[in-house]
């Protein structure tokens, strides 16, 4: 029988949940005073996956990148707004899964007084590429608008509409 090996999409995906997690708990776990910024448990947990041979050094350093966009973007949204966490999505927290919504959840909490600083010295939000992993949500296709549903971690594609390769989270 031959041993089946996951995609690269799947790999990544796989490592992006895998770094949430290990971020959600170094945040959480606050051993250091006042407790590590977002930058450090970022960096930490991609040397964890780095050290333990789960990624190379770059893609570390890509969804660390990947894991910080969505961090920054969910807490955007719920600081400028005031809305749940449901509505930056723009779907049912329940399709979601668990584990992935407790670490951006927790993860975001942790970072709004750090990142209100970030708020401010910034115009416009991501932009997200065709070829990198997000997080659970909603995006939209700059050409055309059309939405692309996310419910777990996963690679983003071309609009299904147009081929666009640019998209963005979308505002109230």
């Amino acid at each position: 029988m031959t041993e089946q090996h996951p995609s690269t999409t799947e790999r990544l995906a796989a490592a992006y949940n895998r770094m949430m997690e290990r971020l959600r708990e170094r945040m959480e776990r606050g051993d250091e005073a006042p407790g590590p910024t977002l930058d450090e448990g970022i960096k930490h947990a991609g040397n964890k996956a780095v050290e333990l041979g789960e990624l190379s050094r770059e893609e570390a350093e890509k969804i660390g990148g990947w894991i910080k966009r969505d961090i920054e973007e969910a807490t955007l949204y719920l600081g400028d707004s005031g809305r749940e966490f449901a509505d930056w999505l723009k779907f049912d927290v329940n399709q979601v899964e668990e584990r992935l919504l407790d670490a951006l959840l927790s993860v975001a909490d942790r970072t709004k007084l750090e990142l209100a600083a970030f708020e401010r010295s910034i115009g416009s939000h991501h932009t997200y590429h065709a070829g990198e992993i997000t997080g659970a949500g909603v995006l939209e296709c700059l050409d055309c608008g059309e939405p692309a549903h996310f419910y777990a971690t996963a690679m983003i594609s071309a609009c299904a509409n147009c081929g666009g390769t640019q998209f963005r989270r979308p505002r109230a």
